[in-house]
C-alpha cells in the first residue's frame, strides 16, 4: 500500500512541477500556452486520481508513517477549486481594472485594445494556474515524505 501512495504522490508532483515551471516561463514571457493547459489539466486530473487513490487506501486499513499524509493527499483537489474560481475572476479582475463595465464593452475597443485586454486575462489565468500547480506539486511531495 505504501507503493501506491509513493507513485500517485510521484505523478501528482511530476505533473504539476511540470506545468508549473512551465506556466511561469510562459507568464513571465507573456506567451500563451496550450501545452500548458493541458499538463495542467493533467495535474489536477492526478490531483484527483490521488485523493481517490487516498481514500481507497483509508479503507483498505493503510497507515502512513504520519497522519499528515491524508491532509497533503487531499489538499490538492481545494487548491485547484480555489485556484479555479480565482481563474475564473481573472476576466473581471482585468475589466474592472481597466474601468470596463463588461465583456461587452471590450468590442468598443479598437483592435489593439481588444488584443491588450485579452492578452491580460489569459496572462493573469495563467499565473493562477501556474501558482497552483506550483503549490500542488509542493504538497505531493510532503506528502510523499510521510507516507
Amino acid at each position: 500500500m505504501t507503493e501506491t501512495a509513493q507513485i500517485f504522490a510521484v505523478l501528482v508532483a511530476v505533473t504539476n512541477a511540470a506545468a508549473g515551471l512551465l506556466g511561469a516561463w510562459r507568464w513571465y514571457t507573456v506567451e500563451p500556452s496550450r501545452a500548458f493547459w493541458v499538463l495542467a489539466r493533467a495535474g489536477q486530473a492526478a490531483a484527483i486520481l490521488q485523493a481517490i487513490a487516498a481514500g481507497i487506501l483509508a479503507v483498505g486499513g493503510f497507515k502512513p508513517a504520519d497522519r499528515l499524509y491524508w491532509l497533503y493527499a487531499l489538499l490538492p483537489v481545494a487548491v485547484s477549486f480555489v485556484a479555479e474560481q480565482l481563474r475564473i475572476a481573472s476576466a473581471q479582475t482585468v475589466l474592472d481594472a481597466r474601468g470596463l463595465p463588461d465583456a461587452q464593452a471590450v468590442g468598443g475597443l479598437d483592435e489593439r485594445g481588444q488584443r491588450s485586454v485579452v492578452l491580460a486575462i489569459v496572462r493573469r489565468e495563467l499565473g493562477v494556474m501556474a501558482a497552483a500547480a506550483v503549490v500542488i506539486a509542493f504538497l505531493a511531495l510532503r506528502a510523499l515524505g510521510t507516507v
